[in-house]
């Protein structure tokens, strides 16, 4: 599978399309603008607490859904951003000014570049629990194939047979809006031990497969 998995902590505990095919339509639905950061390990916590400032600009504005900040466990300065919108036009009218802010703080700080790309939802569901645990087990993967009409199709199937797992909590799967070949899956798991059980899952297998 050719995909990147990292294991996630919620750092607030709260909750390309190749040459020749089609352009997707734009996105009728919710939009996620998902992000990914890399700071020094001893900035971390500048990092974190920037990022946190942005969560809190980004809530404030109309049209936003939520934000969800995570950092790779044991891997300390890498984070992960994923913002939701109530649709493409609250996307576009976005405050500016947040993101500057967060550009300016994390400069002095950050050893890669804010990776930003615009998503619209493959396959969601609503949470089983919303309730902050911080035994909770995040991961987010960044599947990348080659133009396939079955990749969705696939991960949709992995994502409903996972949701019925007793350990989980949530499995999302968006679909990059311009390049149809680009997924992110985000997937939240009771504990660890849930998620090592899913991993060795027919299901699972059956899709790294």
């Amino acid at each position: 599978m050719p995909s990147t998995r990292a294991l996630l902590v919620a750092l607030t505990l709260m909750p390309y399309f190749a040459a020749g095919q089609p352009t997707p339509a734009p996105a009728a639905g919710p939009i996620f603008a998902v992000g990914y950061v890399e700071t020094l390990p001893t900035q971390a916590d500048a990092g974190k607490a920037a990022l946190a400032r942005y969560r809190t600009a980004l809530e404030k504005q109309p049209g936003c859904a939520g934000v969800d900040l995570f950092a790779q466990a044991g891997r300390p300065g890498h984070f992960a951003v994923v913002e939701a919108w109530r649709d493409q036009a609250a996307f576009d009218s976005r405050d500016t000014a947040a993101k500057r802010q967060l550009m300016e703080a994390l400069g002095p700080i950050r050893v890669s570049d804010y990776d930003e790309r615009p998503y619209k939802s493959l396959t969601l569901a609503p949470a089983k629990t919303t309730t902050p645990d911080a035994r909770n087990a995040f991961v987010v993967s960044h599947v990348d194939v080659a133009p396939n009409t079955a990749a969705p199709m696939l991960l949709q199937q992995l994502a409903e047979a996972s949701r019925q797992e007793p350990g989980n909590l949530s499995f999302d799967v968006l679909q990059h809006t311009m390049r149809g070949n680009h997924f992110t899956v985000v997937e939240r798991w009771r504990n660890q031990d849930a998620l090592d059980a899913h991993v060795g899952t027919p299901h699972a297998r059956a899709y790294r497969d």
